[in-house]
């Protein structure tokens, strides 16, 4: 009897201690699949409710991380300036795209508070040439209209010469059936347009006002969490995320990581993408200049020591990029306003060789086959610009160099704008560069979602380098030709620049090929 009781006792204790463990390990489950707290804003960076550690790849780590409801984005834009905002719009503007979810990574207080932009400000001397395929983005994400509304310069004309005094050529927009080459706006202007677009939409955005100091892909792990979107709950693989951690000490979770934070690019470094490059023995001087006229023709002329080129900014205003050594440089950048001004006038028009005449041998007949077919802005005669009259702000230096990532794309990251690659800035075409980056990554990434692909695999990635990388290695490789066959003044060399001067400026189908080229038309695809 007593053993019979003993046995009872015991089983009764066994089955107790069984049923507890159950309870337990169900516990733990729902407890590991609760659907976590998200926050957005648009002004400050959510914080963690502990602290966290620097470079988490363990389990109980990544629990932990559940616990304090680390934040997780579809994207994580590190960067907002002009090419990273571009993103963003462009994202926020496509059905396919304007669901998800977006942090933006950038510790530029204008990102916090609205520019104060004042329209009766002299122009800043940071300005970019706006191609009309840029044009066309920002107007297919509602931005020109924020642009219109400030100091800008549309331009149909442009004009380029050398020292030498013996070819020329002309491009107007009209070749090519359009209304303008391109338009000079101030980057102030741009990024405001941009920002004011964003800010003007329900996208959903979070802005942390801060700097990226480490970046994380996690190991494959057995953990998940379920996470509530507008376009559904879906679970997450803790796998499948790239944590960031910041400098105020927050941290958050994204599938993909895009690097659009310029030449000294962090995300670039951190996702161990190798370059390849060099340093121009060069340095470019940018300010803004006045004149009597307002200035309606991009001019750019090249010299021995690098191009100068005087853009059109608006109100009588242009733009002033003069390339040349370091010590030119520092030189003229110590010159008193009125010397320097002498300097603008001596490099633009009277200074270093005549004006060119009409062809390279000058009335002759040796191009008469050529001109019977030229376009109309061939047969004008060359013309001299504006003249300077003023200094209207303090003046810019700045080295110049050439460099591009070997790779555009990895498991989890892509770099897109300046973090990608630099160009010398003779023809403005670094930031259409990065529009076109911007444009055809988010299509890329509509793609994904349309066939369900993970937005962060890089097989996806790719498809975004392959269309990119060919188009940016030419850009450059056309940037990088012209900058040495102007680093050297030598008789021969002279005669054969001029050739191709004239060949460009008479052979109508060469001519409009090379406007179309640089009107971005040929390789930034628009919106369907």
């Amino acid at each position: 009897m007593g053993d019979e009781l003993n046995s009872k006792q015991s089983l009764s204790s066994a089955t107790q201690t069984m049923n507890r463990t159950i309870v337990r390990i169900i516990a733990a489950n729902v407890y590991g699949l609760r659907i976590p707290r998200k926050t957005f804003c648009s002004d400050a960076a959510p914080k963690a409710s502990s602290s966290i550690p620097a470079r988490p790849s363990h389990e109980h780590e990544e629990k932990q991380d559940l616990k304090n409801d680390v934040p997780q984005y579809d994207v994580a834009i590190v960067g907002g300036g002009m090419v990273g905002m571009a993103l963003a719009c462009s994202l926020a503007s496509m059905p396919l795209t304007k669901h998800l979810n977006v942090a933006i990574i950038d510790s530029n207080p204008a990102l916090q508070s609205r520019y104060c932009i004042k329209k009766d400000d002299p122009p800043d001397p940071r300005v970019s040439t706006v191609t009309p395929a840029s044009i066309s983005l920002f107007k297919d994400v509602g931005a020109w209209q924020y642009v219109l509304q400030y100091r800008h310069a549309f331009f149909d004309k442009m004009q380029v010469w050398d020292y030498t005094g013996l070819g020329y050529t002309r491009y107007e927009a009209r070749e090519i059936n359009k209304e303008a080459l391109g338009c000079v706006v101030e980057n102030k202007v741009l990024h405001y347009a941009l920002l004011s677009c964003i800010q003007n939409t329900e996208f959903k955005k979070t802005i942390y006002p801060s700097r990226l100091t480490s970046m994380t892909l996690h190991p494959s792990s057995s953990s998940t969490r379920m996470d509530s979107a507008s376009s559904g709950t879906t679970l997450h693989s803790w796998g499948n995320l790239a944590k960031l951690e910041l400098s105020d000490g927050s941290s958050l979770y994204a599938k993909l990581v895009v690097g659009s934070d310029g030449g000294k690019s962090i995300v670039r470094e951190l996702g161990g993408f190798k370059t390849t490059g060099w340093n121009y023995s060069q340095n470019a001087i940018i300010c803004t200049v006045e004149h009597t006229v307002e200035n309606h023709c991009a001019w750019q002329r090249f010299l021995p020591a690098g191009p100068i080129a005087l853009l059109p900014i608006g109100d009588n205003y242009s733009n002033i990029v003069w390339t040349m050594s370091p010590k030119e440089a520092s030189d003229r950048n110590s010159m008193n306003v009125d010397d320097f001004v002498k300097a603008v006038n001596h490099a633009l028009d009277y200074g270093y060789g005549p004006h060119p005449k009409s062809s390279l041998l000058g009335d002759g007949d040796i191009f008469s086959w050529l001109k019977a077919e030229a376009t109309s802005s061939a047969k004008e005669s060359f013309e001299v610009p504006p003249k300077v009259v003023n200094l209207a702000s303090a003046r810019m230096v700045f080295p110049l160099s050439l460099k591009h990532a070997n790779d555009y794309a990895s498991k989890r990251v892509v770099l897109i704008g300046d973090a990608a690659h630099t160009v010398h800035p003779l023809a403005g075409q670094g930031v259409n560069m990065g529009f076109g980056d911007a444009l055809a990554l988010s299509r890329v990434i509509a793609e994904g979602i349309v066939v369900g692909t993970d937005i962060g695999e890089v097989s996806l990635l790719k498809k975004y380098e392959a269309e990119r990388k060919p188009a940016n290695i030419m850009m450059m490789a056309v940037l990088d030709g012209f900058q040495k066959a102007y680093s050297v003044d030598f008789g021969p060399l002279n005669i054969l620049r001029a050739a191709a001067f004239n060949g460009a400026h008479y052979i109508s189908p060469l001519k409009r090929s090379i406007i179309s080229y640089a009107s971005g038309e040929q390789r930034l695809p628009l919106f369907a």
